[in-house]
């Protein structure tokens, strides 16, 4: 267990933008950051992080809470592995006390692959760098790659020895099950005998965004023609090939601040290119690329360039993966290097500098740059000439936003030197065999009857309790003069009459003292509990801050609260302040917020009783009996109707 007291550290020293800001790109918006929601495929911002309250709510899913809460939803952490991240990441030590044998046999199977997974990373470490062996043949490789000791140890490059079961077979004795070697792909194992995947290669660890170890790539160092050159860790619950990119957690920081990232192949690559001061580089590992790859990249940046290696052959099927860039409304552009050069060679071969001014010399829009291309193998074959500019456009087709796909078609049309009509012409009809392929066509025309969605009862308790908790939680602390009104008989008449009476308090006095006096309690549990904590919080102390009891919350209740929060200032998402829609805050108007909820929430109870009433009326056994219910049904519905008038409801 983590003590108390480095938990508490953890949250007074974590932000949550900058904890954010490693997984989503975030941009000014008001007091606010916004950004894409990293829970839905979107393309028009709607996740909203508050630094000044240190929460996050995501508008397109519901999510929404504190920090810890983030990295639970995000990474699927525990809520102690997310603990342990913040730790880490601001260099807090963890004080935890020792887990019994029945709280390590409880550790749920993900993070026993996860905890092997980085068994393995250490060991491989350490084999490359600690062994004869590892040293006399993996160092000496990728020291003749032209990594430095630093890159090997920032990149936790590792060797795995050439032996059958030397892994396994230590991993075992260090008390690491079997099931989840094997889960991990680690160890094959087959009826009675166990032996190692990545046996005699150097290892290359894959991590998540946050840095965990998924999976592994080996590459071979002998001529064995029988074995593949590359190995990958097969798919497992915690290693996905097409929701990952190589070097992602090196690279997040990086492709935000220069909101640009470069795509490569290899692994080499992305190491040789961070070792030459350009860190803002991933790779696919030589997997397809896929729209899961390309989200994540589109979470920091909308910006893309493809580097090619100089081989021809590989750049035309490459090209297919552009078309998935464009469909997620990114911007591509495409840099090929020189004919036997790779990003890994070039890298070697040239400073830093020389790199950067090369990427920034020949980096081409991808339009000029598959045209170029398709134009060299057309040649004066006008066969081909018109399947590459059909090609053209269906690329073109997949790109959402209107405004650039015109402006693509436009330059298109000069390149190939072919009217704009004709692309137009050419989009259109593969827009609509697009329409006709994704949309069934009825065999027969028939009459069908609109459906209605079914109606939702609305929980008004649930709303106007919702409301109490709103107010407390937003306005608590502020001092406002509140027409009080109090029930009095009229001594000529008899009749019940509200007065008012002005009193100035503050608006959390207010609420306590009305629902007390009319000994009204919460009925969704949620609400009660957070109803007495902020009651005590707002009675304790002056400066009343919501971040601070957000922390101590169940996820229900702070789910609740963050939504309450952020609610507010969801209208910054679409900046109606810069179209002249004024927006009415709730400042200007608090106190009659607070009194209209008070007062719908008592009528709201009258009501619930006059039903009570009615129905005690059908069951009661004697007339006597139903008289005096009538008179208490008489009594409640003239207070109903002081309520109402008060309201502005007219019955």
């Amino acid at each position: 267990m983590i003590s108390k007291t480095t938990i508490d550290n953890v949250f007074e020293t974590s932000r949550v933008e900058e904890v954010i800001g490693d997984f989503v790109q975030l941009k000014k918006s008001g007091s606010n950051l916004k950004g894409l929601s990293p829970f839905t495929d979107e393309r028009t911002p709607s996740f909203m992080v508050s630094p000044v309250k240190q929460i996050w709510k995501d508008f397109s899913s519901g999510k929404g809470g504190n920090v810890v809460a983030f990295l639970m939803e995000h990474e699927h952490f525990t809520y102690p592995e997310a603990i342990k991240y913040l730790a880490k990441k601001y260099g807090i030590e963890i004080e935890e006390t020792e887990q019994s044998d029945e709280q390590k046999e409880h550790a749920n199977e993900r993070e026993s692959m996860y905890l092997v997974s980085e068994y393995a990373n250490k060991f491989f470490q350490e084999s490359l760098l600690e062994t004869d062996e590892g040293r006399a043949i993996g160092l000496s490789y990728f020291k003749e790659r032209g990594f430095t000791m630093d890159t090997i140890k920032k990149f936790d490059l590792g060797y795995s020895p050439d032996n059958w079961d030397a892994f396994t077979n230590k991993a075992l004795e260090d008390g690491y099950q079997l099931e989840y070697l094997e889960k991990t792909g680690l160890s094959i194992v087959k009826e009675d005998k166990k032996f190692d995947r990545f046996k005699g290669r150097v290892m290359f660890p894959i991590h998540s965004m946050s840095g965990r170890v998924l999976g592994f790539g080996g590459r071979i160092l002998s001529n064995t023609k029988k074995a593949a050159k590359y190995l990958n860790s097969p798919e497992s619950d915690i290693y996905h090939k097409s929701k990952v990119l190589y070097g992602i957690y090196y690279a997040k920081q990086a492709i935000a601040r220069e909101d640009n990232c470069y795509l490569v192949e290899g692994y080499t690559d992305v190491i040789q290119f961070n070792q030459s001061g350009i860190e803002n580089t991933v790779s696919s590992s030589g997997t397809a690329l896929t729209s899961e790859q390309i989200r994540l990249i589109n979470r920091l940046t909308k910006n893309i360039t493809v580097l090619f290696d100089g081989d021809a052959a590989g750049t035309r099927a490459s090209l297919r993966g552009i078309d998935l860039i464009l469909e997620q409304g990114m911007n591509v552009r495409v840099c090929t290097f020189p004919e036997g050069e790779d990003p890994d060679s070039f890298a070697r071969a040239n400073s830093e500098e020389e790199l950067r001014e090369f990427l920034q010399e020949n980096s081409r829009d991808f339009i000029s740059y598959k045209a170029s291309l398709l134009m060299e193998e057309a040649k004066s074959d006008p066969v081909k000439k018109a399947e590459l500019i059909r090609d053209m456009v269906n690329s073109i087709s997949k790109i959402p936003d209107n405004i650039q796909r015109e402006v693509y078609l436009q330059e298109c049309s000069r390149i190939m030197d072919i009217s704009e009509n004709v692309l137009y012409a050419s989009l259109a009809q593969i827009q609509n065999k697009d329409k006709r392929t994704s949309k069934p066509q009825n065999k027969n025309m028939e009459v069908v009857r609109e459906e209605t969605a079914p109606k939702t009862k609305v929980d008004h308790l649930y709303i106007l309790e919702r409301n109490i908790i709103k107010i407390l939680v937003l306005y608590g602390n502020k001092e406002e003069d509140f027409e009080d009104l109090l029930l009095k008989q009229n001594e000529e008449t008899g009749e019940l009459i509200l007065e008012p009476e002005v009193q100035t308090s503050k608006v959390f006095e207010k609420i306590f003292l009305d629902l007390q006096e009319d000994e009204i309690a919460f009925s969704n549990k949620d609400f009660r509990q957070l109803y007495t904590l902020i009651i005590n919080k707002l009675n304790s102390t002056e400066e009343f801050a919501v971040g601070n009891i957000i922390n101590d919350l169940e996820a229900s209740q702070a789910q609740e609260v963050t939504d309450i929060l952020m609610q507010e200032e969801q209208y910054e998402l679409h900046s109606w302040d810069r179209h002249d829609i004024p927006v009415k805050q709730k400042e200007q108007t608090i106190k009659q917020f607070v009194s209209q909820t008070i007062l719908n929430l008592r009528r709201h109870l009258i009501d619930c009783k006059l039903n009570d009433l009615l129905e005690n009326i059908r069951v009661a056994e004697t007339e006597e009996e139903r008289t005096d219910i009538k008179n208490e049904v008489v009594g409640f519905n003239k207070l109903r109707t002081l309520l109402s008038e008060r309201l502005g409801r007219v019955m």
